[in-house]
C-alpha cells in the first residue's frame, strides 16, 4: 500500500471513530442559558430542620439560673454533658427536640426551668468519593450538603479513560449503622437527559466510581497475557520487488 493510500485509510478510519464517538455522547437540545440568573437560582425552599452532629458546640442557657449557663460539644458517641446532667443524646436532634428533653432533665432538679439551646458552631459536612476519579478524598463543605455531580467535580471529576459513568453508586449508614447502596443516574445527568439525577448526599455518604468494562478488559490482559504469552504485534505489505517487511510497533 502506497503511503498516500495509508493516510487516506488513517483519516477514514479516524473519521469513523470521531463520528461513532459523538453518536454516542450525543446531548439533547437544551434551553440556552439566560444571560443573568434569576434571583431565585441557587435557592434552596423547605430546607430540612437541621439535625444535631458530633462535634456541634451548643449553649445551654437557663434564664432565671445564669449560673448553670454553659457550652459544650457533642462527643464521637453522640451525647452530651452539662452540670446537671450527666448524660443525654443530642446527636440526630433539632435543637428544639434537645431543649425538650433537656428541660425534662433540668425539670427534676429545677423548678420550672426556663431552658434554651443555641447552636454556637457546627461540625462541616464531610463527604467521600473514590473510585474511578483523578482526585479520591475526603470532601469537607459547610453549607448544604454536595451534590452528586458536587462532589464528583470536588474529586477532579471522572477518569475519562477507566471510570464507568453508569454504574456510580453511593454508600449510605442507614439504620442502626448498617450500610445502603442505592444507585444513580450520573450517565443522564451528564448528558443533560435528567436534572432530578443530581441527587443531594447525606453527610458521610461514600460516592464510588467503578471501573468500566473495557478497562477491567484492558488491565486483565496487561497483568497476566501479557506476562505469560509472547504478543508480537505489527503487519507485513509487499513492495514493488515483492519483498515482503514487516513493520514493528513503536516502543515507548
Amino acid at each position: 500500500m502506497g503511503a498516500g493510500n495509508r493516510r487516506k485509510s488513517d483519516r477514514g478510519f479516524a473519521l469513523v471513530v470521531v463520528t461513532a464517538l459523538s453518536a454516542c455522547s450525543s446531548v439533547p437540545s437544551l434551553p440556552p442559558a439566560p444571560p443573568n440568573p434569576s434571583p431565585d437560582a441557587g435557592i434552596l425552599d423547605d430546607l430540612p430542620a437541621y439535625r444535631i452532629q458530633v462535634g456541634d458546640t451548643l449553649a445551654v442557657r437557663l434564664i432565671f439560673n445564669p449560673e448553670l449557663n454553659e457550652e459544650v460539644t457533642v462527643r464521637p458517641d453522640g451525647h452530651i454533658s452539662t452540670t446537671v446532667v450527666r448524660d443525654e443524646a443530642a446527636y440526630g436532634r433539632t435543637v428544639p427536640q434537645l431543649a425538650a428533653a433537656l428541660t425534662e432533665d433540668y425539670s427534676q432538679e429545677l423548678k420550672n426551668p426556663h431552658l434554651s439551646v443555641i447552636l454556637k458552631s457546627f461540625a462541616p459536612t464531610r463527604v467521600y468519593v473514590g473510585g474511578e476519579v483523578n482526585n479520591p478524598g475526603e470532601f469537607i463543605t459547610v453549607g448544604p450538603n454536595l451534590t452528586l455531580s458536587q462532589a464528583i467535580a470536588r474529586a477532579g471529576g471522572m477518569k475519562f479513560t477507566t471510570g464507568d459513568e453508569s454504574k456510580v453508586f453511593i454508600i449510605r449508614r442507614g439504620p442502626h449503622d448498617v450500610p445502603e447502596f442505592f444507585s444513580t443516574q450520573y450517565q443522564d445527568l451528564m448528558t443533560g437527559r435528567s436534572s432530578t439525577a443530581d441527587v443531594r448526599l447525606a453527610p458521610y455518604d461514600v460516592v464510588y466510581v467503578p471501573r468500566s468494562g473495557i478497562a477491567e478488559v484492558y488491565r486483565f490482559f496487561n497483568q497476566y497475557l501479557l506476562q505469560f504469552v509472547p504478543v508480537t504485534w505489527g503487519f507485513s505489505y509487499l513492495l514493488n520487488n515483492n519483498t515482503a517487511n514487516t513493520v514493528a510497533p513503536a516502543t515507548k
